[in-house]
């Protein structure tokens, strides 16, 4: 992580995403707008729940003060993921962004019954893309205030 230049400090974020394409994509936004914040990648929904409760090798790992979860995992399902995130006190306090191809109103009304703190559908042009993942660093960032880390 980089020291912060405007006095905020960097946040840890999770990006639960399988499709190896929009993995890069998210990295690049990151690196190509200078994002400091540190951004760790798991690509299921099993692999999710084990980082975020710290089993086997994510032990040492730190908890992330901000999710971007896909809808469409394999072995664990988005929708449960967050579900089991929400339904967790420790973990339930971190916002959850559900980033995702999807526009269908039942996905949306479903996240939201879950307890999610925004829907983003992912655009499919690489530089709208990289403007809906800056918009949402400078909104969990800049805007709002993040509860402590754990």
């Amino acid at each position: 992580m980089t020291a912060p230049v405007d006095g905020q400090s960097p946040i840890e974020v999770l990006l639960v995403e399988d499709d190896p394409g929009d993995v890069l994509m998210t990295q690049e936004a990151f690196e190509e707008h200078k994002v400091r914040n540190r951004l760790s990648v798991v690509s299921d929904g099993a692999e999710a729940l084990a980082y975020l409760r710290r089993e086997g090798k994510y032990a040492d790992v730190v908890l992330p003060d901000l999710i971007l979860l896909d809808l469409n995992l394999p072995r664990r399902d988005g929708r449960e993921v967050l579900a089991e995130i929400k339904k967790d006190e420790k973990l339930g306090r971190i916002p959850v962004v559900v980033l995702t191809t999807s526009q269908a109103d039942e996905d949306i009304l479903r996240s939201y019954q879950l307890h999610a703190n925004a829907y983003v559908t992912k655009p499919v042009d690489f530089e709208r893309f990289i403007a809906v993942i800056r918009q949402i660093d400078e909104f969990f960032v800049s805007v709002v205030k993040l509860p402590p880390r754990g």
